[in-house]
């Protein structure tokens, strides 16, 4: 089959999809502030039993991890990434179940070679450069003051 770039381009666009940018945007902002508003709610809620800032602090930031990693297991993650796309991705959550979902798919594989060797094979990547980004700016720090 021979075809010009122009004939290509045409075939392209008329095989994929409409892109739904405000509607996926609208969605990505609603569900991540929601998940933003529960954990503050968490945070108020853990405050009122007497707990510290820091604590409260911790106590959000461990049941958003739990609640992620339970809903990535139960098969209710994918549900809600599917829907708000980028929104779903707020950092704690997202990160959480960017570590449990290839550890719950690899778990067939054995404890070391499947959860231990794939549980960081998608959040690997982000504590690796977000390791070397700190130091990069520590030292830039610590030579410019």
């Amino acid at each position: 089959m021979n075809m010009s770039k122009k004939e290509y381009g045409e075939m392209v666009k008329k095989a994929s999809p409409n892109s739904r940018l405000v509607s996926n945007c609208v969605k990505a902002f609603v569900v991540g502030g929601l998940i933003c508003t529960f954990g503050q709610v968490l945070y108020a809620m853990f405050g009122a039993l007497g707990a510290g800032r820091e604590m409260s602090g911790t106590l959000v930031a461990v049941s958003l991890i739990f609640l992620a990693i339970l809903a990535t297991g139960i098969g209710k993650y994918d549900d809600l990434a599917k829907f708000a796309g980028a929104g779903a991705g707020v950092p704690i959550t997202g990160f959480a179940n960017a570590v449990a979902a290839p550890a719950i798919e690899f778990k067939k594989e054995g404890y070391v070679m499947g959860v231990g060797a794939k549980m960081f094979l998608i959040a690997g990547p982000v504590i690796v450069y977000g390791t070397l980004s700190s130091m990069v700016v520590g030292l830039i720090y610590y030579f410019v003051r």
